[in-house]
């Protein structure tokens, strides 16, 4: 147990941020070369480690322990913090782990820590093991798409890619992410100028979060904006950095001779949220060069015209978000305006009629449409070798029945499904806390008992 936190605190102290993979990549092969294992490293960044079964399992089958390399990189605006260079500053609050002021990484540098646990660990009895690291999985999926799956002879699969401790996930949406840009003219202007800033937000994971009606800073700026008049000149706006992270920041430069304070007083008011405390701050700014009148206008009729949250609830299954919309990131820059989207179902027919709806949208803004990282959902599999033995294990441990769910976010789960003929997986994981957000805290003690579970687990098939 000791060694799986001494490895976790490695991988913190490496920057290994979505499209930064490189260091963390190496540092895996490393650790195989180191103890003589058999491992194979893409130009991705991905690894596939491989260790022979223990003693008395040698006909046994052998199973895929999965994780993903790459992190989701928050932080809080006070903090100042590079993560291409910085180590993440570990914290302890009781049982809670977290990294002071951003992100912890624990999705999912808690599945490589407790992967590099068991293949380090002599004494554990398991099958052969084949244990795979894809890259990027946070922005699209990109190593688990990229990599060549035959060197994989496992059927059985684990992936440890989820955040709640006892819950089974043996499905997911698939997703895509949309980009969106409309170019936009300038023009020098006299009205006085301010900055406005949306902040009090929440946020959190797009996919997994996205029914707890949190508040979207991108949309609550371009609905402040509407309800502010059409004498608004827009000359800088952005907000958000993740697409698969609900945005709790928005920053905007506006000129305008309205009274923006008594709009912003009045605005608050209309917004409704359990979760979020949003406030509208508007400080004097000094330019004079904005978006004209009818970029600006088209701007902020785009922003309030775009859906967003949940789309549709599943008909099938009570609870489950079928499909949904995340406006992840805007920015402006170079006389571009672009938006980039998270759009995510569990139906591929629902997930293209979104993409059309974005599509025509985009059409009737004349703005530039494209796709990219789209993955696949993750069917149900209703028999299950591999989710029966987890069953068995886990009553036996705990004395009680896991919950089997299928979730509203992406797992790599599907895009191996379509590279590996026949495979049987699941996915668990410790507990981890608002993910995808600087109060992101992973349970220690959780992050323990699934660890002995999954040792469990490979004793017993």
């Amino acid at each position: 147990m000791e060694k799986m936190f001494e490895f976790f605190k490695d991988i913190c102290s490496i920057p290994h941020g979505s499209g930064n993979t490189k260091q963390i990549s190496d540092y895996c092969v490393n650790f195989a070369k180191e103890r003589g294992l058999w491992y194979y490293q893409d130009k991705l960044n991905n690894v596939i480690i491989k260790k022979s079964s223990s003693v008395g399992y040698e006909n046994k089958d052998a199973i895929v322990l999965q994780g993903h390399l790459d992190m989701v990189c928050e932080k809080r605006e006070d903090i100042n913090f590079d993560f291409y260079s910085d180590k993440l500053n570990l914290k302890t609050d009781g049982d809670l782990l977290f990294a002071e002021g951003t992100t912890l990484g624990g999705d999912d540098g808690i599945a490589v820590a407790m992967a590099l646990s068991i293949l380090d660990d002599e004494t554990l009895s398991h099958p052969p093991l084949e244990v795979v690291f894809t890259s990027d999985e946070e922005t699209g999926m990109y190593g688990a798409q990229g990599l060549d799956a035959s060197f994989i002879t496992a059927k059985k699969f684990i992936n440890i890619d989820s955040e709640d401790e006892g819950v089974f996930t043996v499905g997911c949406a698939g997703g895509i992410r949309v980009d969106l840009k409309i170019p936009v003219r300038t023009k020098n202007t006299v009205m006085p100028a301010y900055k406005v800033s949306v902040s009090g937000l929440v946020g959190g994971h797009s996919g997994i979060e996205i029914n707890k009606n949190r508040l979207n800073a991108n949309k609550v700026m371009g609905d402040f904006l509407k309800s502010a008049g059409n004498d608004i000149l827009i000359s800088s706006i952005s907000g958000g950095s993740k697409d698969n992270a609900i945005p709790v920041n928005a920053e905007c430069v506006v000129f305008t001779d309205g009274d923006l304070y008594t709009y912003a007083e009045n605005f608050i008011k209309t917004l409704k949220s359990v979760d979020d405390k949003p406030g509208i701050e508007i400080t004097p700014s000094k330019c004079n060069c904005a978006f004209d009148s009818e970029s600006s206008n088209k701007i902020i009729s785009l922003l309030c015209s775009l859906p967003n949250g949940v789309i549709k609830m599943s008909e099938d299954i009570g609870g489950l978000v079928e499909t949904s919309l995340n406006i992840g990131v805007i920015k402006s820059e170079n006389d571009i305006f672009s938006l980039t989207l998270s759009v995510r179902s569990s139906k591929s027919r629902e997930k293209a009629k979104l993409i059309n709806k974005i599509k025509g949208i985009a059409k009737d803004f004349k703005a530039q449409f494209s796709l990219r990282g789209d993955y696949p959902a993750w069917e149900y599999r209703k028999d299950s070798t591999l989710r029966d033995i987890m069953t068995s294990v886990y009553k036996s441990m705990y004395g009680k029945l896991p919950q089997v769910e299928i979730i509203h976010a992406g797992l790599e789960c599907g895009i191996f499904a379509e590279k590996i003929e026949d495979i049987d997986a699941v996915s668990i994981g410790p507990d981890i806390f608002d993910v995808h957000t600087p109060r992101e805290r992973l349970s220690i003690s959780s992050a323990e008992r699934t660890y002995k579970f999954i040792c469990g687990v490979l004793e017993a098939l």
